[in-house]
């Protein structure tokens, strides 16, 4: 197994110059307020096709042998790797097959196309798409390219180490997102070559945490996972390669939850203007657990994508609001005579409450002849709100049902 050292980084960074940008380092008050330390954000999500995987993509495809070149090339991804190895591939006039997930975000495949890859969809998770993608690659003869273990690609992540370390000298902590391990291996290994003290922390969704399991474990295996709106890091089994360079590198883990991730998502939209995709901003979520201490430090979060679905977009937004008590749902008994309606929604007017949804029913078992029930969503400011809201219709003597 190839050890990536910070000496190939370091080529892959004169590799990379001409192709990728040097993605800026953005300060967020909002987390600085949060965490009690100064908070920047490397905002990869800014980079040529949305994300930090053209970096490894490109610098392992300029690698290859002309024989490999001819033969094309060919990757699994859930779609950040897919995009990165398509632009790379059509840049270097060479021909690329991409199998991605049947779940794969439609921009994200969409956008694959567009750069210039034959797209193949296969399978629920990405572990599905790669053995597909194995068995594509024996009948064709393809070069084959590992989304995350494969040294040439990792060397080409650690490139934003580099950048970090360039643009912030007096840098603490680095948070980065976890799913096979490439970006975070190829970070550690350039900060931890140039300046051993920053702290390095790998970030993975609490749904999908093969990394994490398997420093815990010993050894990489492959796990169950569940759905996760950071799809593009739900990976069953770590990578060999980046196993063993984290093992080495990596100060700490952390899991966070898909409230959290959502949470991160809506802060980084409305805060900063900043739109990340569940998985790019996992490190952010990071940044809302009490147990790490960052008082006082200079924090990097590395934003490792914003491909995000429109679709999904809203889904996330509309938890992250529910999260915040920015949307609230309630339901309430009403008497089914002319009026009580019109009094019942004066009262949430005068609440400052705006109504998203209304329904109304006398059709349940659960009521009384003469009863009906109302359900509302509201739009509140936050849980001081939504409880006042709750207070005053029952001292007007609602009944509250849920």
């Amino acid at each position: 197994m190839h050890k990536v050292r910070l000496e190939d980084i370091q080529i892959a960074q004169k590799v990379l110059k001409p192709v990728i940008k040097k993605t800026c380092l953005l300060e967020c008050k909002e987390l600085s307020k949060i965490t009690g330390g100064k908070v920047y954000l490397k905002a990869e999500n800014l980079q040529l096709t949305g994300s930090f995987k053209i970096r490894g993509a490109f610098n392992k495809i300029s690698n290859l042998t002309d024989a490999e070149k001819e033969a094309g090339v060919i990757a699994s991804s859930a779609g950040n790797h897919a995009q990165g190895v398509a632009l790379s591939a059509t840049k270097l006039g060479i021909k690329s097959t991409i199998v991605m997930p049947e779940i794969a975000p439609l921009s994200k495949v969409a956008a694959t196309k567009n750069f210039g890859a034959e797209v193949v969809l296969h399978g629920s998770v990405y572990d599905d798409a790669y053995a597909k993608a194995c068995e594509i690659q024996k009948e064709t003869g393809a070069t084959f390219l590992h989304p995350f273990d494969d040294k040439f690609v990792i060397a080409g992540q650690g490139t934003i180490g580099l950048e970090i370390l360039d643009q912030l000298e007096d840098v603490d902590v680095v948070l980065v997102p976890i799913g096979g391990g490439g970006i975070l291996s190829g970070i550690a290994t350039a900060i931890k070559g140039v300046k051993p003290s920053v702290k390095v922390i790998g970030v993975e969704a609490a749904n999908a945490p093969c990394m994490k399991s398997a420093i815990e474990k010993g050894e990489v295996y492959t796990i169950d996972t569940k759905a996760t709106i950071a799809d593009g890091i739900a990976v069953r089994r770590a990578g060999d390669l980046t196993y063993e360079i984290i093992k080495e590198n990596v100060d700490e883990f952390v899991t966070v939850t898909e409230t959290e991730i959502a949470r991160a998502v809506l802060l980084l939209l409305e805060k900063d203007k900043i739109v990340a995709e569940g998985a790019g901003a996992v490190s952010v979520a990071a940044l809302f657990n009490s147990d790490l201490d960052l008082k006082g430090k200079n924090i990097v979060s590395v934003i490792s994508g914003g491909n995000l679905d429109v679709n999904l977009m809203e889904r996330i937004i509309n938890k992250a609001l529910i999260g915040e008590n920015r949307r609230f749902t309630l339901m309430v008994k009403l008497v089914d005579k002319a009026g009580e309606m019109t009094k019942l929604l004066g009262l949430i007017a005068e609440l400052k409450a705006n109504i998203l949804t209304l329904n109304q029913t006398m059709y349940k078992n659960s009521l009384a002849i003469g009863e009906q029930e109302v359900k509302l969503t509201l739009e509140t400011f936050d849980k001081t709100h939504t409880d006042k809201i709750v207070k005053k219709l029952t001292e007007e003597g609602y009944e509250i049902l849920g």
